[in-house]
């Protein structure tokens, strides 16, 4: 299959960017193929990107299972999920300068396609397969680990990855206290852009305590919330303490 390169001046050519990566494909059209948007035609990047997602996510699964061996299957897949998000890709897509070799429709381009999140963490991925195609799964495995080796150095708590919900949930699991309640106090707003205003109660050591907050979906509402009361208890209970231990 022949994939046909842009003739936009503006837009660098696939060898450029492989060669600043270290890279030799032996198939020009699988390289050129990676980056062209689905508004770019009908030989786009889409299939690519579906393998290559598949290989980023065992390459890094890989590391952290061989560089974190106490770490639980829990922590491993927030660990991984906080590598292989859409906003760490783009960011790395960003550092190597992928945007300036993607090809995209007229209309992509006019609207700034090849600054988007969402387009960049996609072509990052088909680039990802495309290696895999033209060099096999060793080559692939070791070129993602390297290319995310700044992320993977850095690697922040699993335990702070957990949504607020679920923090608080343990947080008053440890001392046996009744689970979270929330409550969604109002839904405002148009069906495409609304606002929830939610509660979230508990009572710990017989004080009841409250917490609102509002989100664009229930589920923003109520994690915000969560964080609120953490943040409360945390505070209402260190306190304490610090109060008694002077006593």
């Amino acid at each position: 299959m022949s994939v046909t390169r842009s003739n936009n001046p503006l837009i660098r050519e696939p060898d450029t960017l492989a060669a600043s990566l270290g890279l030799s494909f032996d198939s020009d059209d699988l390289l050129t193929q990676a980056l062209r948007h689905r508004s770019a035609g009908r030989v786009n990047n889409e299939r690519l990107e579906f393998l290559g997602d598949s290989i980023l996510n065992l390459a890094i699964s890989d590391y952290l299972y061989r560089h974190k061996p106490e770490a639980s299957e829990g922590s491993l897949s927030r660990l991984r999920a906080s590598v292989v998000r859409e906003e760490t890709l783009a960011r790395v897509a960003r550092r190597i300068g992928l945007g300036d070799y993607l090809v995209m429709g007229s209309g992509e381009l006019k609207s700034g396609g090849h600054r988007r999140d969402s387009i960049l963490a996609d072509a990052l991925e088909a680039l990802i397969g495309a290696l895999y195609l033209d060099k096999g799964f060793s080559a692939a495995h070791d070129w993602v680990q390297e290319l995310f080796r700044d992320e993977l150095v850095s690697l922040p708590d699993a335990q702070s990855l957990k949504d607020a919900k679920t923090q608080l949930q343990e947080y008053l699991q440890r001392d046996r206290l009744a689970l979270p309640e929330y409550e969604v106090l109002s839904q405002t707003g148009q069906a495409h852009r609304q606002t929830f205003e939610v509660a979230c109660r508990v009572e710990v050591d017989d004080t009841p305590y409250e917490t609102r907050a509002k989100g664009s979906s229930r589920r923003r509402a109520e994690q915000s919330a969560a964080r609120h009361m953490l943040e409360t208890l945390r505070e209402a209970r260190d306190g304490r303490g610090k109060q008694e231990n002077a006593e």
